[in-house]
């Protein structure tokens, strides 16, 4: 019953896009089956409109996609989504030694990467598939007002990058794996209900937030979990650059968190650390470094969306 209302209210806001905007498609399927308009993502990605007044729907059906996939800045008002949770792969291998371009190979291994704005991902698993070999990017964003909902990210070291002066990134009931620094960039990004897992006891987050930003990686109401590991070894993060901010809210902390949950990186410079709340047998604030903060109720007011994101309303996206 309520994946036939899902099916009618996707027909009627489809059919709302066509009304106002004839002469482009807005709505474009993906199976490799041939039984949609195209076989791959990117070519689909490729046809696209650029710069659209209504937003553009990508519909892509079950199967994994060997693609490294490509959201360029000028496809904005762009969705991706997938057929069913967990059953719809973008898939790719690359990592640091094999694209071998010097000092910052790291920043092409990515699997997909989004440059567009208002981008809007759902149902979808992002993997990258090169082991542990070094860095080896899943998912790149260096884009604004970007949403991903119900959707997995695999990797290792370096699994998402998260990146864009001022830009800002939401992610909701998603699972992230990885082992080192999984989670970095200088992005505003906000995990909601998400479950963040590592397969290695080492840091979780490396943000490299820029300095006049107030917000960095903020985690609200998430389970972060360690696959089977030691009590006690993984860090909850650590500066990749000296403004570094990653805040933890209403988080239940797996025993794998080392009690003092963070660590310095050459210098903490004026890294900003905190938690709120956090509960479960990770969470430990009277042994945490002097350095990191326990906010209080009235600091943790700042954290809404709305302030974190300046105003702008992710739960208002294109899907």
């Amino acid at each position: 019953m309520i994946k036939r209302a899902v099916i009618s209210w996707i027909g009627s806001l489809l059919i709302a896009y066509s009304l106002q905007a004839q002469n482009y498609q807005t709505l474009i399927v993906v199976a490799q089956d041939g039984s949609g308009d195209h076989t791959t993502i990117q070519s689909a990605i490729d046809a696209t409109k650029s710069f659209p007044d209504v937003p553009i729907q990508i519909y892509i059906k079950n199967g994994v996609y060997k693609e490294k996939v490509i959201v360029y800045s000028w496809n904005t008002k762009l969705s991706l989504i997938g057929d069913s949770t967990g059953t719809t792969t973008i898939s790719y291998g690359d990592y640091f030694k094999k694209i071998d371009r010097g000092r910052n190979s790291t920043f092409h291994t990515y699997t997909l990467k989004v440059e567009a704005n208002e981008f809007t991902a759902r149902d979808l698993v992002i993997e990258n598939t090169a082991g542990e070999v070094g860095q080896a990017v899943a998912l790149h964003v260096e884009s604004d007002r970007v949403v991903f909902e119900s959707c997995t990210f695999k990797g290792n070291q370096d699994t998402m990058y998260l990146a864009g002066e001022n830009a800002r990134q939401y992610f909701k009931n998603c699972t992230i794996y990885g082992t080192t620094d999984y989670i970095f960039g200088q992005a505003t990004a906000v995990f909601e209900s998400c479950e963040i897992i590592s397969l290695k006891s080492s840091y979780i987050t490396a943000a490299s937030t820029i300095e006049d930003s107030d917000y960095g990686f903020v985690f609200k109401d998430c389970k972060i979990k360690g696959e089977e590991l030691p009590e006690g070894k993984t860090y909850l993060g650590r500066p990749w650059r000296k403004y570094a901010k990653t805040v933890f809210i209403n988080c239940e902390l797996g025993a794998h968190i080392i009690p003092v949950g963070w660590k310095e990186w050459n210098s903490k410079g004026t890294a900003f650390y905190a938690e709120y709340n956090s509960i479960g047998a990770g969470a430990n604030p009277a042994n945490r470094v002097d350095w990191s903060h326990q906010l209080t109720k009235k600091e943790l007011k700042k954290y809404t969306l709305e302030k974190i994101f300046r105003g702008w309303n992710p739960l208002k996206s294109y899907f």
